[in-house]
């Protein structure tokens, strides 16, 4: 029996997926965690928050993610980066999974990603768990009750969390699953209950479709001056180095915190909500994020919680350090109406530099933008995986390649392109360690590291006076107002400057070992850098 908000013409029968129990479609924010509770997938928190765990995946499966591979993917795929399937796997995976779904109930959210009407994606998400459709009812867009009518699905994303792959027969690594079929134009996700694969699918649907239109697809927060769209900043940056923290600026106006493109029209945001890490939120820091965590329908994920006073505990990772909340960008309070803005006139990448190297910040040329782009480096500290004993390097094209189908070159040079045409200034900023690595030194100051990018953003800080990093080339701030100066020469924190130098040396080579594999596909200005 169907349910909700129902379209007659596009019931999930008409695409092929019969056999079903109860079909909700398109139920509103409350309903859906309602029925979470009732059916047992989570609890309700303060504030009417819903606290969910997602069992033994609390991360994305990246190993188990495949691109169905055709004569219409062949030269256009990543496959160094993407795990092939093949056509025949693809099609006893959807048989089985719909035949796995046969009785079961499910819920359907009709959205899109892509703020910018031009380069909306319409995505229905088809889910075994209510939770999992609150959490891409919040992550991706929601149309306007009116638009419903004619909704037609570009792709469709079928999640069974109970289904398990047979390698064997679907041709893929394990019984977990993510497969992309570019051409039937669905997802098919199984054996896990993480719900980021669900949102992190469809921005790798956009990543393939956007560059062939000439708009890149970009793994970043954004922001822009209040009342002044066209004063936009973009900030790139992979897992805890401080997108949503930073994008999240009470004296600017967010445009979205991980997800965007750039057209000849500005940037836009993928998304209609925000997917934020919680270990260790501070109120005083963070106060519009961590104020989220106590709003109705807000997704609380694997958390540690108080049973009696429902309170979180956002010091324990026993769990999880992946530990996440998940609601509506109108949650923020300084959050753009339209998640538009203008082309950006400052562009940070932001690195969690665990060896205590980098300056806090530093101004890139748009050869060293490509060169940092296409490196992608932030660093894994001890503690936070297993065997993991001493800081170690960590390098993803595109400061996101698990979610770049295609080949790094195509982003970095729509990126290069795009700042020579619209005259951006590029920041490299480190919210990693000074004074010493991991377990030495300390963590950047959040106050300084915020005072050095508003000093970016107005314009300010680069008028004033520059040094010559002689480790990477790039220039770095002398002075810069409210910020120690000692702070912005790394070498300076350290007590022992031999050792800086040594672990400096050994950073640079790992940059340039890892750069090797772009040195047949880049310009010369960049292999310049790269070649040092």
């Amino acid at each position: 029996m169907d349910h909700g908000r129902v379209i007659p013409e596009m019931k999930l029968q008409d695409q092929g997926i019969t056999g079903l129990g109860e079909v909700y479609y398109n139920l509103p924010e409350a309903e859906l965690s309602q029925a979470a509770v009732e059916r047992g997938e989570g609890v309700r928190g303060q504030g009417g928050a819903l606290l969910v765990s997602t069992g033994k995946f609390t991360g994305r499966s990246p190993q188990d993610k495949h691109v169905v591979r055709s004569a219409s993917t062949e030269d256009t795929i990543w496959w160094e980066n993407n795990r092939a399937m093949s056509e025949a796997g693809f099609a006893a995976l959807y048989d089985d999974m719909r035949a796995h779904l046969a009785g079961r109930d499910v819920y359907v959210q009709d959205l899109y990603g892509g703020a910018d009407p031009a380069h909306r994606l319409d995505v229905r998400v088809v889910t075994e768990l209510a939770w999992h459709s609150l959490f891409i009812r919040h992550l991706l867009r929601r149309p306007e009750e009116h638009e419903l009518a004619g909704f037609a699905p570009d792709f469709t994303i079928l999640n069974s969390p109970s289904f398990r792959a047979d390698p064997e027969r679907h041709d893929c690594r394990s019984e977990t699953v993510i497969a992309l079929d570019f051409d039937r134009k669905l997802i098919l996700i199984g054996g896990t209950e993480y719900a980021g694969e669900n949102k992190k699918a469809v921005f790798t649907l956009l990543n393939y479709l956007l560059p062939a239109k000439g708009v890149m697809a970009m793994h970043c927060s954004a922001n822009h001056a209040q009342g002044n769209p066209v004063d936009a900043a973009v900030f790139f940056g992979l897992s805890g180095t401080g997108k949503t923290t930073l994008s999240a600026d009470p004296s600017r106006t967010l445009i979205g915190d991980d997800e965007h493109g750039w057209s000849d029209r500005g940037i836009f945001n993928f998304e209609g909500g925000c997917y934020a890490k919680t270990i260790g939120l501070d109120p005083e820091a963070e106060p519009e994020i961590y104020a989220t965590c106590s709003m109705p329908d807000t997704v609380i994920e694997n958390m540690v919680y108080d049973p009696e006073t429902l309170e979180i505990d956002y010091e324990d990772d026993s769990l999880t350090a992946n530990m996440r909340c998940a609601y509506p960008l109108h949650y923020i309070p300084n959050a753009s109406e339209t998640a538009l803005g203008g082309h950006p006139k400052n562009i940070i990448m932001l690195t969690c530099d665990a060896f205590g190297v980098l300056p806090p910040i530093a101004r890139l040329t748009p050869a060293q933008a490509m060169y940092h782009f296409l490196s992608g480096f932030t660093s894994k500290v001890a503690g936070t995986e297993r065997g993991v004993t001493e800081p170690e390097p960590t390098f993803s094209a595109c400061f996101g390649a698990p979610f770049m189908p295609r080949r790094p070159e195509v982003y970095g040079n729509l990126l290069r392109e795009k700042i020579a045409r619209h005259g951006a200034t590029c920041w490299l900023v480190n919210t990693g360690w000074t004074g010493g690595a991991h377990g030495t030194g300390h963590r950047m100051p959040i106050k300084a590291t915020r005072a050095l990018l508003a000093a970016a953003l107005d314009g300010t800080l680069a008028d004033g006076r520059f040094r010559k990093d002689p480790n990477f080339g790039f220039d770095v701030p002398v002075t810069a107002d409210g910020v120690d100066d000692a702070l912005l020469d790394p070498r300076a924190t350290w007590d022992d400057p031999a050792r800086y130098d040594a672990t400096a040396a050994r950073l640079v080579e790992m940059f340039a070992e890892n750069f090797a594999q772009y040195i047949p596909f880049i310009d010369d200005d960049v292999k310049a850098i790269a070649i040092g």
